[in-house]
């Protein structure tokens, strides 16, 4: 049952929040807002200020200018409040303890904790409750991050790619386990890296760039604005001069004699093919969320944290 410590519908807001490290700004006035009970998908290339956006909401990092409120709270007061528990990728769990024994010492430093049992169990870690921590596989360690993170029953929960040391039935298991946790109205955010985990799993996709908020919505509606469908064939020798002035076209890419465009309006770009000619090998498909990500990121992205 979710607890009900402020009436705020707003679970995290950032208002112009900018973050620099030297002369690179990691984030650069971000404007965001996550309701009560969302689960959002937060993506971005390597350097593009994720980690730091996770960072501030934490408390760990402060903003150079602007306000980050979560729960209406500073991000520090959230977090003493036991309001957030996050699963980062950095750190490693204490040994020569048990897996029982780690999870019980994080809950006790919490107000309202999880009970131990329950937050094992969400963590897919019964079976391995008496195991020493230092004996356990790198999947195994996550799961053990993933209970950490539950120890203190949070509203928000902040995992920063906590799939990447799982196999793919871990996987799966986690993001069941994740989507019943989130079905008690708690707020997630999460990074990763697997975009198809943030089109199945979230209610709504953050892509930042560059410290930027460069698209935010369902995944749906990301992939359309990104263009929605991927029109393919072959050039046949023929130049690719004129192909991002045809309908609905929204990008253009070659590779070699084959042309792939990105196309909010698939039927109108081939009706104007045909009437261009024979096209040869056409293919028409769903653009994907990856295809839509590397399309609002498509640039060098400068190194940041």
């Amino acid at each position: 049952m979710t607890q009900t410590t402020t009436q705020n519908a707003t679970a995290v807001r950032f208002s112009g929040v900018v973050k620099s490290y030297g002369a690179v700004r990691a984030v650069d006035g971000a404007e965001l807002a996550i309701g009560r009970g969302e689960t959002v998908a937060l993506l971005g290339r390597n350097g593009a200020g994720k980690s730091t956006t996770i960072g501030l909401l934490l408390g760990l990092n402060e903003p150079d200018a602007g306000e980050v409120r979560v729960f209406g709270r500073t991000p520090e007061r959230a977090v003493r409040d036991g309001l957030v528990g996050a699963m980062l990728q950095e750190g490693s769990p204490i040994p020569r303890v048990t897996v029982r024994e780690l999870v019980f010492f994080i809950a006790s430093m919490y107000p309202k904790p999880m009970p131990v049992a329950e937050a094992l169990a969400l963590a897919g870690l019964t079976e391995f409750a008496g195991r020493r921590v230092d004996k356990l596989s790198g999947g195994q360690t996550q799961r053990v991050r993933f209970a950490m993170a539950l120890a203190g029953n949070p509203e928000l929960l902040l995992l920063d790619e906590p799939t990447a040391a799982l196999d793919v039935e871990a996987r799966r298991a986690f993001w069941e386990s994740m989507r019943v946790y989130a079905g008690r109205g708690n707020t997630v955010m999460f990074s990763t890296h697997y975009l198809e985990e943030a089109d199945d799993n979230a209610d709504r996709v953050v892509v930042i760039d560059r410290g930027r908020v460069v698209a935010d919505g369902p995944g749906e509606q990301i992939k359309q604005a990104a263009g929605g469908s991927l029109v393919s064939f072959d050039l046949a020798g023929a130049s690719s001069a004129g192909l991002a002035l045809l309908p609905g076209v929204v990008g253009v890419e070659t590779d070699g004699d084959r042309a792939r465009l990105r196309t909010s309006d698939s039927d109108a770009t081939v009706m104007a093919l045909a009437s261009m000619g024979a096209v040869r090998r056409l293919e028409v498909a769903p653009a994907s969320l990856e295809d839509a990500f590397l399309s609002l990121t498509a640039h060098e992205s400068e190194t940041v944290r």
